[in-house]
């Protein structure tokens, strides 16, 4: 498979923020959203077996715990994201897959969570989830917006109420988009929506989801990789 790096860090993102986790960030992505700040993984990368990269886990979290499989787009890498999440499973590993969902789910391990980032209009995406996914979806999974205009909040909401996402999933994320180019400053400047202006929207409306920020970016600077 096509690695782009594996390291630990805190998770930054889903209900699993704040806890240590090990990522494995694979090579390619099909979709180029407005907002990505992970260019990088579109292409290079270097090749490794399956079972090289559970030893490269283990080694940096030998008793377990919390791994997270990212990219890119790691379902572009089917066959083998699905034959080393089952190992890591199998292992002891409490396994997350962040994924578009513009890639069929259906082959996706059933205790794995699922985090499928549904991309919203001002992505440049929008329309690109796969809409039988619904049907993959799990208590244990959670659905995740990442927003930049008050368009993609309302599209965002109408998604969620229209297709029952807090019945189906364990969170609805409403997410702030980073400045791609994001640096320095570890703060909300960086947003293209503003955290507070979303938070009222959501109060406002009901609206049942929660607001996640990405914490690794108030953690680190905005711009390092890597964490």
């Amino acid at each position: 498979m096509q690695v782009t790096e594996i390291y630990k860090s805190l998770q930054g993102e889903s209900t699993h923020a704040g806890l240590p986790c090990v990522f494995v960030r694979l090579t390619g992505c099909n979709l180029r959203c407005s907002w990505c700040d992970s260019e990088y993984t579109f292409q290079g990368g270097h090749k490794m077996a399956v079972e090289e990269v559970l030893d490269e886990v283990s080694r940096l979290s030998p008793d377990g715990g919390l791994v997270e499989i990212t990219g890119g787009e790691p379902m572009l890498q089917e066959r083998e994201v699905v034959l080393l999440m089952q190992h890591l499973l199998d292992d002891g590993y409490k396994v997350l897959l962040e994924t578009s969902g513009e890639r069929p789910l259906e082959r996706v391990p059933a205790r794995v969570i699922k985090i499928v980032d549904v991309k919203c209009p001002n992505s440049g995406e929008g329309g690109t989830f796969c809409m039988e996914n619904l049907e993959t979806l799990s208590p244990h999974d959670e659905i995740k917006f990442v927003l930049s205009s008050r368009a993609d909040y309302d599209f965002a909401r109408e998604f969620t109420h229209r297709h029952h996402l807090a019945e189906r999933v364990n969170a609805v994320l409403f997410s702030p988009a980073f400045r791609k180019d994001a640096t320095g400053a570890r703060d909300s400047s960086h947003c293209l929506l503003d955290p507070q202006e979303l938070a009222e929207w959501m109060i406002a409306d009901n609206v049942p989801a929660r607001l996640g920020l990405q914490v690794h970016k108030f953690i680190w600077d905005p711009a390092v990789k890597g964490v």
